[in-house]
């Protein structure tokens, strides 16, 4: 997510390679051009393409969400595979959809709220649980500010808040801000606005043997413990990601 390459110095030979292979199944044609202008003149692949896969779902991206990253999709798999029978979950600062349907896709026993503040995740969640064929018996689409419309408790707990820091805006990828929703991306000056918001009120909405499960940025990790030990919660556990950042926190109430 964050880097210092300006869109002018880069080369986008494996961007257009992956574009004509995954959009356009191998064939150039005057359509593709369009794209590969787009992608030249620095707009997301992920967005050119339409889609990316996450957990073997297809994530539609058509309302131009916060695209999934990789190191998301890895804390999620780490999460999914400690998980199994009849769970209720939810899915906070859910923006795509694509922890929470990576979850009903993934888990059978599985149900899902997701919530967002944004319309436009909204109408994106919508479309990828039908992309997904998730039976809508399993989910519900909850616009909420954090936990504000939200009543009962839940086994698992998944959120991926905004969290860079308004310091760190210029180490984020030029890209990455022209393009990307910047109420997914910043969290107030130290990045920790909505992080704080939220472990304030989860435990409320956490059942006694759920478990919640966390991301950040790396840098964050000392304070984010300081917040933990403030706030009570008697377990928890700091794991890095798949590149050995300190990436996700996976927490509970009872020790």
């Amino acid at each position: 997510m964050l880097g210092t390459m300006g869109i002018q110095d880069q080369d986008y030979s494996q961007e257009i390679g992956w574009l004509i292979k995954e959009k356009y199944h191998g064939v150039v044609s005057d359509e593709s051009q369009v794209d590969i202008a787009r992608i030249k003149q620095g707009e997301p692949i992920a967005y050119v393409i339409g889609f990316v896969d996450f957990l073997g779902c297809k994530i539609d991206l058509s309302e131009r969400p916060l695209i999934p990253r990789p190191e998301t999709e890895f804390w999620v798999e780490s999460a999914i595979k400690n998980i199994n029978g009849s769970v209720k979950c939810l899915d906070v600062f859910a923006g795509s959809g694509c922890i929470g349907v990576a979850v009903l896709k993934n888990i059978s026993g599985a149900i899902v709220d997701f919530i967002d503040s944004d319309d436009k995740a909204l109408k994106q969640i919508q479309i990828n649980c039908e992309l997904n064929d998730i039976d809508k018996s399993r989910y519900r689409i909850i616009k909420s500010d954090i936990f504000e419309s939200i009543e009962g408790s839940y086994d698992y707990i998944f959120a991926n808040p905004p969290y860079i820091a308004e310091s760190k805006r210029n180490n984020v990828q030029e890209s990455v801000l022209i393009h990307e929703p910047h109420s997914a991306l910043f969290g107030g000056t130290d990045g920790l606005m909505y992080v704080e918001t939220f472990l304030d009120k989860a435990r409320k909405y956490l059942n006694n043997n759920g478990k919640i499960y966390m991301e950040f940025d790396t840098h964050q990790k000392d304070k984010i413990e300081k917040i933990l030990i403030d706030k009570d919660f008697k377990k928890f556990s700091f794991h890095r990601d798949q590149f050995q950042m300190w990436r996700f926190v996976s927490l509970s109430l009872l020790g």
